[in-house]
């Protein structure tokens, strides 16, 4: 979450069908379903390397069990890194991973890939090409 700047939360099938997180092949661990990069050692070494546009914490609640994937190198409260083909362009914008594992519906998947899609182009973000992802640095 950018500081003054109310985030735009949507669901966490959101995040993987419009971002695209992949597993970098120097990761080390297998944590949130092989997306994940820890958030210490080799992979928290790797993770300071990469274009923090690219990079996004999942970090636990304050309250509740529920986690956030949220964009950046956060410190606290972390659970993992994810690296995404897209990039986030430090927009205000979270992603709420329910403790009680729920999909979106075709309809609602649809409605929210929408809803993010305005806010991007509202934030004259322009089209997100993946041609600089982290992928290409290697």
């Amino acid at each position: 979450m950018i500081a003054n700047r109310r985030p735009l939360i949507f669901h966490e099938d959101v995040f993987y069908e419009y971002f695209k997180p992949y597993r970098h092949p120097l990761s080390h661990h297998d944590i949130w379903g092989g997306h994940g990069l820890e958030t210490y050692g080799e992979d928290f070494d790797l993770v300071r390397t990469l274009d923090p546009l690219y990079v996004w914490t999942v970090v636990d609640a304050d309250e509740g069990s529920d986690q956030w994937i949220t964009p950046g190198v956060r410190r606290v409260n972390r659970v993992c890194y994810l690296l995404t083909r897209l990039p986030h362009s430090d927009m205000a914008i979270e992603f709420r991973c329910h403790h009680r594992a729920s999909s979106l519906t075709p309809l609602g998947m649809k409605r929210q890939i929408n809803r993010l899609q305005r806010a991007i182009a509202d934030c004259a973000l322009g089209p997100m090409r993946p041609a600089s992802s982290p992928e290409a640095q290697w």
